[in-house]
């Protein structure tokens, strides 16, 4: 089992910056995938980001992201962060966590383990 906490979320005007964290516990020592997931009111979770490989050596981004968002982890601290830069207002929607032992795949689907999620709101 693997427990996921998100933490950093909150209110930014557009073009602010935000970082966000997760902390990971229980059985994290042979996590493969870990990714930040967002979905905005009526709409379908999305992925954002990921973190693959046991060293967290891979990562992928979705195109609406990339160059704004970059992700790292930290396996000694057991902890996954979400810098996210050049915000706007589309990037609205509550972030989460997510973890998986296995996958290989950027789908929400695909991954078992979820935190509870934080709110980013970006707005003038």
């Amino acid at each position: 089992q693997v427990t996921l906490v998100e933490s950093g979320g909150g209110l930014v005007q557009p073009g602010g910056s935000l970082r966000l964290s997760c902390t990971a516990s229980g059985r994290t020592f042979n996590i493969y995938a870990m990714g930040w997931f967002r979905q905005a009111p009526g709409k379908e979770r999305e992925f954002v980001a990921a973190s693959m490989t046991l060293s967290g050596a891979r990562t992928y981004y979705s195109n609406s992201v990339k160059g704004r968002f970059t992700i790292s982890r930290d396996n000694a601290k057991n902890m996954l962060y979400l810098q996210m830069n050049s915000l706007k207002a589309e990037d609205t929607a509550v972030y989460y966590c997510a973890a998986d032992l296995r996958s290989t795949s950027t789908s929400w689907k695909d991954y078992n383990y979820w935190g509870q999620g934080t709110q980013v709101t970006v707005s003038s």
